[in-house]
């Protein structure tokens, strides 16, 4: 019988207005891969948090026994000894400093008084060859990609001895073959004994990995599936994750699609410091009325690169090329005359630059379209509370009040927002990137349904993703992008993933 490592018992946390975990019970053993589901909100990542020493001891009721022995973390250093090393989502790199540098942030080789150089690059090496990066020790963080980002923060963990590794959202910023070989490193490391805690809404990929699978409800612990026992399918998993079934993942929608509303032509983008790189190469596109367009590309492929250099220039050096807004040419030198102009951009990146994490929910949503609730440059605050409360109750935000600080919401919830802040802006093309990056299935649902009632009212919708099912299941056209160039275009009843990979293949060759 395998030997029980972590117990948690009977955990309650509470914020201000809200009781994040109520009772949530957890079981793992030693050597497995144990899948922690849930919708954004549930208390997946605050019950994570309390076992890693976020939230101190004290500052929950319940108990954590590890290894045997009862546990009362008062900071992260305290459960890193006990080897319970947590890998958040929004990675904790710093971007100018070596990966070596980073792995031993705080766990330095040497003495005291002197780091050791030699012993850390060593180390490092050593460790990146044990997850499978084949990059120096020496580069820098910014010089290298979010998957291998992803990789360097998992060899960190091996350096600190690690025996319970927590990975929340590991593949949510991950293409398809970063994803896979990450899954497959978990799976090479239950092999040499390490027992792993994986949060994701990915259930093919949780299918894929875990042993066993925890479901978390508003706070509570629904059930636990065990692959060897269980009935392992993802319609149990979502039936249990949102109290209902979910029969259809995508909703149906009858297209009206009409002329073309937006066209760019012959767009050029320089890297922004490395003179003569392109990221965008002549690029040529058109949108119509009503209509949802994919693009789609493997991570690196250009994507959001050339949607934020549209987007008022906000990426990028060195921009050439032609825009057409309803047959008439357009220029949107900054952001400012691309919200006039009724664009709207929702970025992949929404702790960094979509949101204000410090302010209020109301102020984020408003913060797009000042016009709307201000007159003479005078905010209205009675109209942004009302304003900000419809947006939250139209898109199904889990908050106490809107006078909450949009850092206090899960992912979800902040995804949520965040659209919420560019349709307050009532634009007419919203170019959407990630837009259900690290959601889950319900909430991606609601967020579908928006889209298809924008595009109903003849609005159109750019949607650049890196799920597949995602670009196959909402759009009407798909364009493949790669190396900084559109290199196919196909109907969306007509694409397959399959279809798509050869395009990106064969450009490569």
């Amino acid at each position: 019988m395998a030997k029980t490592l972590l117990e948690m018992k009977n955990i309650v946390k509470e914020f201000p207005g809200v009781k994040a975990l109520n009772n949530v019970n957890l079981t793992v053993e030693e050597g497995e891969i144990h899948a922690i589901c849930g919708e954004n909100g549930a208390g997946k990542s605050t019950l994570m948090n309390v076992l890693s020493g976020i939230y101190p001891y004290g500052s929950y009721s319940g108990d954590i026994f590890y290894d045997g022995s009862l546990c009362k973390f008062q900071k992260i250093k305290d459960s890193e000894a006990k080897g319970i090393v947590i890998i958040h989502q929004e990675l904790a790199l710093v971007p100018l400093l070596t990966i070596a540098e980073n792995m031993f942030l705080g766990n330095e080789r040497g003495s005291a008084a002197k780091i050791d150089w030699s012993e850390t690059f060593a180390k490092a090496d050593e460790l990146l060859k044990m997850v499978g990066l084949k990059d120096s020790s020496k580069t820098l963080i910014k010089d290298i990609g979010v998957g291998k980002q992803q990789l360097v923060e998992i060899a960190k963990a091996l350096g600190k001895k690690v025996r319970l590794l927590i990975l929340d959202e590991p593949t949510a910023s991950l293409n398809e073959i970063e994803s896979k070989h990450l899954l497959d490193l978990m799976l090479e490391f239950k092999k040499q004994g390490m027992t792993s805690i994986i949060i994701s809404h990915k259930l093919n990929e949780i299918s894929y990995v875990a042993d066993k699978i925890t479901v978390i409800r508003d706070g509570s612990s629904i059930m636990t599936l065990d692959k060897t026992k269980d009935n392992f399918t993802e319609d149990t998993i979502i039936s249990a994750m949102v109290g209902r079934s979910l029969t259809d993942r995508f909703p149906k929608r009858e297209p009206k699609i009409g002329d073309v509303c937006f066209e760019v032509k012959n767009w050029c983008v320089d890297h922004p410091i490395f003179d003569g790189i392109k990221v965008c190469d002549n690029v040529n596109f058109n949108l119509r009325k009503g209509e949802v367009l994919g693009i789609s590309g493997l991570m690196g492929a250009g994507r959001t690169e050339l949607a934020m250099s549209i987007f008022g220039h906000s990426y990028g050096s060195n921009i050439h090329g032609t825009i057409l807004l309803n047959g008439k040419e357009v220029s949107f030198p900054n952001v400012k005359s691309a919200i006039k102009n009724k664009i709207a951009y929702v970025t992949e990146d929404r702790k960094g630059n979509g949101l204000i994490l410090t302010e209020s929910i109301s102020q984020n949503t408003v913060s797009a379209n000042p016009e709307r609730v201000s007159k003479h440059y005078v905010y209205d605050f009675d109209k942004i509370r009302k304003c900000s409360q419809d947006m939250a109750r139209d898109m199904h935000t889990k908050c106490a009040t809107v006078d909450e600080a949009v850092g206090n919401l899960s992912g979800g919830n902040m995804q949520k927002v965040l659209l919420g802040k560019w349709l307050f802006a009532e634009p007419d093309i919203l170019i959407l990137d990630e837009p259900t990056r690290g959601i889950d299935v319900g909430a991606k649902y609601e967020i579908y349904c928006i889209i298809n009632k924008m595009v109903a009212e003849g609005k159109s919708v750019i949607m650049i993703s890196s799920e597949m099912p995602e670009i196959l299941g909402m759009c009407d056209r798909i364009y493949v992008m790669n190396e900084g160039k559109m290199i196919a275009e196909m109907s969306g009843k007509d694409a397959t993933q399959e279809k798509i990979m050869t395009c990106i293949i064969n450009s490569g060759k």
